[in-house]
């Protein structure tokens, strides 16, 4: 009932998972990812404890085959399940039990894997394994929507849409992105207007916010809102050339 893309930005370390499928809120429970230890996705007949063993087992070491085969050979329910999940180093592995529904199926190379079930069918998977392949020019997160929005034009669930979601983490604990549609008929449009919207307002505000190397970081709302007029001026085109608005 889901596909779902998993994967490591090979020039910064992010990892990021989206998901997509006909059925209510599949972000609150699907996704999982952890800043400098990896990311996964559980579906097919969800197994949720998989989440926070499968980060503690990538965050202990493990490979992911490994974190991997340790999760499924303790679980009496594998046969139902699809779990895949690329480590700190962009390795991947997945599983797709015998008895999910068909269409059902993964493929996996370095930084990436795509899975899912009750597909339209395999170029699904293919389409947005190649499109994520493709678009290394992408933003991190663009080409995550991107890629799923491939694989949405090949078929996507073939029962329809229902709900998307998107998380991005970088070198923060908390997460540099995280987009949630719960329940739409378009949802991967609706996910691609949401981050539309993202990119402007909440994304002027994550420059500024407390980090690691700055527990504090910047908030004198003027500042904030000056890089947010910057932002909409640059997505409509409006900002003078070579502007770059506040420094850090």
């Amino acid at each position: 009932m889901t596909w779902s893309i998993v994967a490591r930005d090979a020039a910064t370390g992010a990892f990021g998972v989206a998901v997509a499928t006909r059925f209510l809120a599949a972000g609150g429970l699907c996704p999982h990812a952890e800043s400098g230890v990896g990311a996964l996705s559980t579906q097919a007949m969800i197994n949720p404890t998989y989440g926070a063993r499968g980060l503690a087992l990538l965050r202990a070491g493990a490979p992911a085959e490994i974190a991997l085969a340790v999760l499924i050979d303790a679980d009496p329910g594998r046969d139902t399940r699809q779990l895949h999940l690329v480590d700190r180093t962009g390795r991947a592995a997945a599983h797709t039990g015998g008895a999910c529904v068909d269409w059902s199926g993964h493929r996996t190379g370095p930084d990436v894997s795509v899975a899912g079930n009750m597909l339209a069918g395999q170029r699904v998977v293919d389409d947005t394994f190649d499109a994520f392949a493709a678009g290394g020019a992408r933003d991190f997160a663009d080409r995550l929507i991107a890629a799923m929005e491939a694989g949405q034009a090949a078929g996507g669930d073939k029962r329809g849409q229902q709900s998307a979601c998107i998380i991005v983490y970088g070198t923060e604990e908390y997460p540099d992105l995280s987009l949630r549609v719960d329940d739409h008929p378009g949802a991967l449009a609706e996910l691609r207007r949401i981050h539309g919207l993202w990119q402007i307002r909440f994304a002027a505000h994550r420059r500024y916010m407390a980090t690691r190397a700055d527990p504090v970081g910047v908030y004198d709302r003027a500042v904030i809102e000056a890089e947010v007029r910057r932002l909409e001026a640059l997505r409509t085109g409006s900002a003078e050339p070579g502007s770059s608005g506040p420094a850090t």
